[in-house]
């Protein structure tokens, strides 16, 4: 939730003016899913979440140490993937513990976000391409066992 809105802050900073949208909605989406995780969550603070929680301090640090917006947004990016792994692995494990359809629109809004970039340099596009690879590789690993066939 914060290595979104840093990310938000970062490309408000750079004048970005396409990819700040799907960033800003995946700050409120995340503040959402954390409101919810307090009731609903599974919650756990395993060595791996630890970790990847220290990981994503990091990256924060970096960007407000820094203070460049390009440099910001490549340590939220590597935060926020670093803070992902510990759902990676649960939905891995327990891929029934999450909704595809969320990461649908993940996947839709990101390509769509793709589609409207009009100046292709890096900044604009590295993290609506990081969003749709995660959530493709989300869904992929929720649809997997729906998909596959079993031996009779």
């Amino acid at each position: 939730m914060i290595i979104a809105a840093l990310g938000t802050a970062s490309l408000f900073a750079a004048h970005d003016k396409v990819a700040i949208w799907l960033l800003g909605i995946c700050a409120l989406q995340s503040v959402v899913v954390f409101g919810l995780s307090l009731k609903w969550g599974m919650g756990g603070w395993a060595r791996t979440d630890l970790f990847c929680l220290f990981i994503a301090a990091i990256g924060i640090a970096f960007w407000k140490i820094t203070d460049n917006p390009a440099l910001g947004l490549y340590a939220a990016i590597a935060a926020d993937f670093a803070g992902m792994v510990p759902a990676l692995i649960k939905t891995y494990r327990l891929p029934h513990t999450e909704y595809w359809l969320s990461y649908v629109f993940d996947v839709l809004a990101a390509g769509f976000t793709l589609l409207a970039i009009q100046n292709w340099e890096i900044q604009g596009y590295s993290f609506p391409l990081y969003i749709l690879l995660l959530n493709l590789a989300m869904l992929a690993l929720i649809l997997k066992p729906k998909l596959s066939f079993s031996k009779t």
